[in-house]
């Protein structure tokens, strides 16, 4: 069996996310690219993921405090609406989520939401105990709904998400001009080797069945940091701010959503490590 840190994914460049999707623009590094003036931004957020505080034998308290500084200075030099934490929070410890969100969430300058991720082994339960709301819901931002939904269990299983909910939503919001739907584990296998992603393909006719679903957001595969599709639908990936593997180097996705509804997005390579790939042979 291949194991997840060795087993290293690469991530789709920016001609062919123009290509098939005109309306995402995709730019992978922060060096090429500056943020939309905020005058032509209708909304702007960033999505983090898998920081697996407190995995033996990694600096997680150093990891959860650069990415909180990261988070903060974006907000501060180019304005954040939002973050979304997609998973992962925690490394097998849910005890632990209520530690992170008190000594590192509760101090976003910006509005935040958490979504479970596999290593969180966390139900409905857990989640509002921790958050105040459960582990999957939806939210509203300036006209563009965002509908979240766990996909794993206190076990830590490779799920599907709810799709009864999921349809009820997105019928609920059909209306929209723009609907991104957020999960943590990807529903496909792009490969045979990625035995820990779901095969759901009732959530995949689900998202390719409404137009205005433009985007889905996933993290749990820390090594890819690009997009991959399903027939023409995007799903972009953030890689990781924690753990010990993934993308050498550590970072978060921004997403621009402009007032006619453009849509551009670009991974941040935070921790500004140049070396994106790397071999032995």
């Amino acid at each position: 069996m291949i194991n997840r840190r060795s087993f290293i994914t690469k991530s789709v460049g920016t001609i062919a996310a123009l290509s098939v999707l005109p309306t995402i623009d995709l730019l992978g590094k922060q060096t090429t690219f500056q943020p939309t003036k905020p005058a032509i931004v209708k909304l702007r957020f960033a999505l983090v993921s898998d920081g697996h505080y407190g995995q033996k034998d990694t600096p997680y308290i150093e990891n959860f405090n650069n990415m909180l500084g990261w988070i903060n200075q974006e907000y501060k030099n180019n304005g954040l609406d939002f973050v979304i934490v997609n998973g992962d929070i925690v490394h097998d410890r849910p005890d632990l989520l209520s530690e992170v969100n008190q000594k590192y969430f509760s101090k976003f300058k910006m509005p935040y939401y958490a979504i479970p991720g596999n290593h969180d082994f966390a139900d409905a339960s857990v989640w509002k105990s921790v958050f105040g709301y459960e582990d999957t819901y939806t939210f509203e931002k300036k006209g563009i709904a965002f509908i979240t939904a766990n996909t794993s269990n206190p076990k830590g299983e490779f799920l599907c998400p709810d799709n009864a909910y999921l349809k009820r939503e997105l019928e609920t919001h059909k209306n929209k001009a723009i609907v991104f739907v957020v999960l943590h584990i990807p529903p496909t296998k792009w490969l045979k080797e990625e035995f820990y992603n779901a095969e759901c393909e009732e959530t995949l006719n689900l998202l390719h069945s409404y137009p205005n679903v433009k985007a889905a957001f996933h993290g749990h595969d820390h090594s890819v940091d690009g997009v991959r599709y399903t027939n023409k639908f995007p799903h972009f990936f953030d890689a990781h701010f924690g753990g010990n593997w993934g993308t050498t180097y550590k970072g978060y996705r921004i997403v621009e959503i402009s007032n006619d509804n453009k849509i551009k997005t670009y991974q941040i390579n935070a921790s500004n490590n140049p070396v994106l790939n790397s071999n032995s042979l």
